[in-house]
This record gives structure tokens, sequence and C-alpha cells, in this order.
């Protein structure tokens, strides 16, 4: 486990969450789980199905509010701001269901993401625009298709797209908007091996140019092992261990919990040793 304890800011740290509880109806979704996203890492959120990593994550983002504890975004208390007013304050997030807009090409939906963050920055920005506003919005779609390897389909219509390419449109889109904290929602789902390992190189990409903090909600374990340097496991709503990748293979407790088999785990071990 961390030698952190629960409910310390520690510097550097864009998203803190202290002793979040979540209920639906009678029934506790999330019991009392803290963790914590520094700037510069990729922290990874992982468990077996209906663990409540998903409404972890929601609650993070601002779409479900949480009955107990805190949510702090570089430090300020954001419990009582919903999605838009989080961010604005630098929080970005890609969805497991892609939310992209199918008939638009692939650079004006990239586009999207930083035409967004120029407008929530304050309510005449959803008005009128500064000089060179285009410019900047060009400049971010620009290295952004690129990054992403996405140039030349630029023009295509996403709807036409593998599930692979869009993944990484709406990877793009969150990168254009400038983010320094992004929360990635299952991005691995409905991609190869092949696609899966691109997705991790650019994902390392990412964090070599800006240094973002990155909450990554993942069931694919290869993935996980491939980019993620800390992670919190969740079971039946509660933390049941945090560590490094390797200190949580090594976990027994982990290990009975995790999708209830071996194959997952095994397959992640392998996959560290090839790192």
């Amino acid at each position: 486990m961390s030698t952190t304890e629960p409910g310390t800011v520690t510097a550097g740290v864009a998203l803190d969450v202290d002793g979040l509880t979540v209920r639906f109806g009678g029934a506790v979704a999330v019991h009392d789980v803290s963790l914590q996203a520094p700037i510069g890492r990729i922290t990874g959120l992982i468990g077996p199905n209906g663990a409540g990593k998903t409404t972890t994550f929601n609650a993070c983002a601002g779409v479900i509010r949480a009955d107990h504890g805190r949510v702090r975004l570089f430090g300020e208390n954001v419990s009582h701001l919903g999605p838009a007013a989080r961010a604005r304050r630098g929080l970005g997030r890609t969805f497991q269901r892609m939310q992209l807009f199918a008939s638009l090409p692939v650079a004006v939906n990239v586009g999207l993401g930083r035409e967004a963050g120029l407008a929530a920055s304050g309510v005449l920005r959803q008005l009128f625009s500064r000089p060179g506003d285009r410019t900047r919005v060009a400049e971010a779609v620009e290295e952004a298709l690129d990054l992403c390897g996405l140039t030349a389909i630029a023009d295509r219509r996403v709807g036409t797209l593998s599930t692979g390419q869009r993944r990484l449109v709406e990877l793009a889109r969150a990168y254009a908007g400038g983010f320094p904290l992004l929360l990635l929602d299952e991005p691995s789902s409905g991609l190869d091996d092949r696609e899966t390992e691109r997705f991790a190189a650019i994902l390392r990409t990412i964090m070599e140019r800006r240094r973002p903090a990155v909450l990554l909600v993942e069931h694919d374990m290869s993935l996980v092992m491939r980019v993620c340097e800390y992670l919190y496991v969740l079971d039946f709503g509660e933390l049941l261990f945090e560590g490094t990748p390797e200190q949580t293979l090594a976990s027994e407790v982990v290990r009975s919990a995790y999708l209830g088999a071996e194959e997952g785990l095994e397959a992640a071990e392998r996959q560290a040793g090839a790192i």
C-alpha cells in the first residue's frame, strides 16, 4: 500500500479524491475511496467488472455527485461543481462509448476540443473570438493530428472510420484541448493488439511532450502495464490495493479478486517482462 496518508495533498497533484462515497438508492456503489493523480504520471484505476471504476471516474468528472468525500483539482475543492466547470479548471476526458460527431470530418472533431477550451474561458468567449484564435485552433489541430497519426485522414467523416481510428480521434480531441488533466475511460475498448500497442506509444509521447496528469480506467492489463506508473485496484466499490504495477502483479489479494481468474494477470506479467 502507499505510504501517503489519505486526504494529504501532495505537491503537483492534479486530481485528489478523498473518502469518496457514492450511493444509488440504498446501494453503495463506491465506499470511502481515496486516490491521487499527480502531474506527469499515468495513474491506472483497475478492477473486476462492477468494482466501481466507472462510478468513481464519473464522480471525478462531475457527471455524478458524491454522497460523501471530496474531489479537488489542482488544490481546489470542486465537489460542488459540474462537468463544465471542472473542464474549465483543466479536466479533459474521453468516453467508453465514444462521443464523436460521425457526420463531421476528423479535423473538425479534433478542432472542437480546442474551441471548447477557448469558449470555456469565459462567457464572452462563447460569443466573440480574440485575434489569433483561429490560428491557435489550427495549430492545435495540426499537432494533435500529427501526434495521433491522423493527418492522412483529416478530411474523412468520422462515421467511416474503424473503431481504432475513432479512438485516436477522441484522444486527439482531448489533446488538442490542452487539458493538464486527462481522464481516459477504457480507451482500448474495441482495439486489437496492434492498435493497443500504437495507442500506448501515443500516450507515452503525450507524457513526454506535455507531462499532464492522466487517470486511466482500463480492463486491458497489457495497456496498463505498458503505460501506468501507479495503480489503484477497486473491488466491490472499495479500494483493495494500491502500488506500482510490479507490486500489484505480486499481490495475492489482487490475484484472488481481479477478474476472478489468473489469465489476465499472467498476460500482464508477460507484458511487464517485455517492457
